[in-house]
């Protein structure tokens, strides 16, 4: 499709390993998550509305992802320490990964240029992935819409 964002991985491909810091001091890695469908989503900024919406949509269908045995997954280049903040203000059950070196975020292609208001800049791209139990990325969301991307991403995993 013309215009469409290039991702250095597509569907069907090997989801790239990661390992990162999530709150409390725990470090989770996507082996730790084989066997299991995994909702990885990348979003700019802890604290921000659209984040925030994005982050308690999740929070408020995670019941749902749970009893299906999907494992919510949420990155940013936020620090640990901002993460266990966002996450304790607004009660998010699932797991934040601090991406500071934006590692995980530059082999999924979630860290890259972006524009607004005519200002090119590079930042955090929203954009979800649906990894599949045995590692192979099974969709790709690239153009999310916060208010109702959890129940989009839930429709999907069936």
């Amino acid at each position: 499709m013309p215009n469409e964002l290039q991702l250095p991985v597509k569907e069907g491909d090997a989801a790239p390993f990661f390992s990162a810091q999530a709150g409390g001091g725990a470090t989770v890695a996507l082996a730790d998550l084989r066997g299991k469908n995994v909702v990885l989503y990348f979003y700019p900024r802890d604290n921000t509305p659209g984040c925030t919406i994005e982050a308690c949509q999740f929070r408020d269908q995670f019941e749902d992802f749970k009893k299906r045995g999907i494992v919510v997954v949420g990155v940013s280049a936020d620090s640990a320490a901002s993460h266990d903040k966002f996450a304790h203000r607004f009660r998010l059950p699932f797991v934040l990964l601090a991406d500071e070196d934006k590692a995980i975020a530059s082999a999924y292609g979630a860290w890259g240029e972006k524009s607004f208001l005519g200002r090119k800049y590079m930042g955090m791209r929203r954009i979800t992935f649906l990894i599949g139990p045995e590692g192979r990325i099974r969709k790709i969301w690239r153009k999310v819409k916060p208010p109702k991307h959890a129940a989009e991403v839930l429709a999907e995993c069936g």
